[in-house]
């Protein structure tokens, strides 16, 4: 590298200075380290080196740590990235099964763990060269790559769609569908969530779910959507909707 060794992308002074302090007392203290508030900052670090080796919060600004590590291993397959989180969503750990390229090594560690846990899995990847999964994360991998539970694009696609508050006839338009197709996508999503055999069960009771909330409902518990992200989905759809009204002459 440049005039650094190492990368910690973190938006939080507070986690900043508390990685920092852990690295100076683990086998990494020998390495100088550069900071970026975020996952742009961070890309245009990486860039400059050979061989980057990044610590990298999920959850920032600008851009997040699962779109900073694909832009980055998009140029640098080789860059070891260690992913360092409070959050074991689905969605965060589904996304990142479908970037990682073939024999990177990379790690995902969650910041409830212990300090010599960390420094562990810090030095694990970014000087053994060895992958570190945390294992509450391996359980999320688990279920993320089983075919009866595991969602689709598709089917992501429509629950992201719902949890906006989009209607059949809009999700219709905005991903060129039928309104039998949107019921199709949605079903299969309802049959992934089990939210069908929920449904039959409560009705023997006389108290049936409506399947489009309890399917929100759900996909929050798993963290398959969160707030965090759906802001950023909402910016997207209301880019699609100035859009659509200027294609149609809605409020024109």
């Amino acid at each position: 590298m440049s005039t650094f060794d190492l990368i910690i992308a973190e938006d939080n002074p507070k986690d900043f200075e508390f990685l920092e302090q852990l690295l100076q007392d683990s086998d990494l203290g020998k390495f100088s380290i550069a900071r970026a508030a975020n996952g742009q900052a961070a890309l245009e670090l990486a860039l400059e080196a050979e061989t980057p080796l990044v610590i990298s919060d999920i959850q920032m600004p600008e851009m997040n740590g699962i779109d900073f590590a694909k832009a980055l291993w998009e140029q640098k397959p080789q860059a070891r990235i260690v992913f360092w989180s409070q959050f074991k969503d689905e969605m965060y750990v589904r996304s990142l099964l479908k970037i990682v390229p073939p024999e990177t090594v990379y790690g995902y560690i969650l910041k409830s763990n212990p300090k010599n846990r960390i420094a562990s899995a810090v030095v694990t990847v970014l000087v053994d060269e060895q992958c570190w999964i945390d294992p509450e994360v391996r359980k999320v991998q688990g279920r993320t790559g089983h075919s009866q539970t595991a969602l689709s694009d598709i089917e992501f696609e429509a629950l992201i769609d719902i949890s906006l508050g989009l209607t059949d006839n809009l999700i219709a338009q905005r991903r060129y569908l039928s309104r039998r197709g949107v019921q199709s996508r949605l079903n299969s999503l309802y049959n992934k969530l089990c939210i069908d055999q929920e449904q039959f069960q409560a009705e023997k009771v006389g108290d049936a779910f409506n399947p489009r909330n309890r399917a929100v409902s759900v996909a929050l518990h798993r963290g398959l959507i969160n707030p965090f992200e759906l802001k950023h989905e909402e910016e997207e759809l209301q880019k699609w909707l100035t859009q659509f009204k200027k294609r149609h002459k809605i409020g024109v």
